[in-house]
């Protein structure tokens, strides 16, 4: 199973693919937030065989949800409107920090800041089957 991961901000949008075995996430592109974004997503998933997203939930040092989840939310909405697939939150944590951290002094770190969110994901997911069939 393949699936998207997605970090979402105002201006730009992070998107990476996972491998088609769901293990390891590649960040994918940096797409321009606008009015044709749900429309790339679409085509990316289309293109790519996704059959999960996984987006961001940007959450406070509390726990609480930040200024941009009330339109990541709006987006989520957006998305279930034209794409007919499953719609997943992950946590994450300043995850374009950590891209930042690994890639130095790269300018754009979205795509890998989403394939940081997706690995997340599937770690958790992956772990999770494994001690199940312990």
């Amino acid at each position: 199973m393949r699936y998207l991961g997605i970090d979402y901000g105002s201006k730009r949008v992070g998107v990476a693919v996972s491998d088609e075995g769901g293990k390891v996430a590649f960040p994918y592109a940096i797409l321009q937030n606008g009015k044709g974004l749900v429309g790339e997503i679409k085509t990316i998933c289309a293109h790519e065989y996704v059959e999960k997203l996984v987006i961001g939930e940007s959450l406070d040092y509390k726990g609480s949800p930040n200024l941009i989840m009330k339109e990541i939310r709006a987006f989520i909405l957006e998305l279930k409107k034209v794409i007919k697939i499953p719609i997943l939150n992950e946590r994450e944590f300043m995850s374009t920090q950590q891209a930042r951290f690994f890639q130095g002094k790269k300018k754009r770190v979205d795509d890998s800041a989403a394939a940081i969110i997706l690995q997340s994901y599937l770690d958790r997911k992956n772990n999770k089957s494994i001690l199940e069939s312990i």
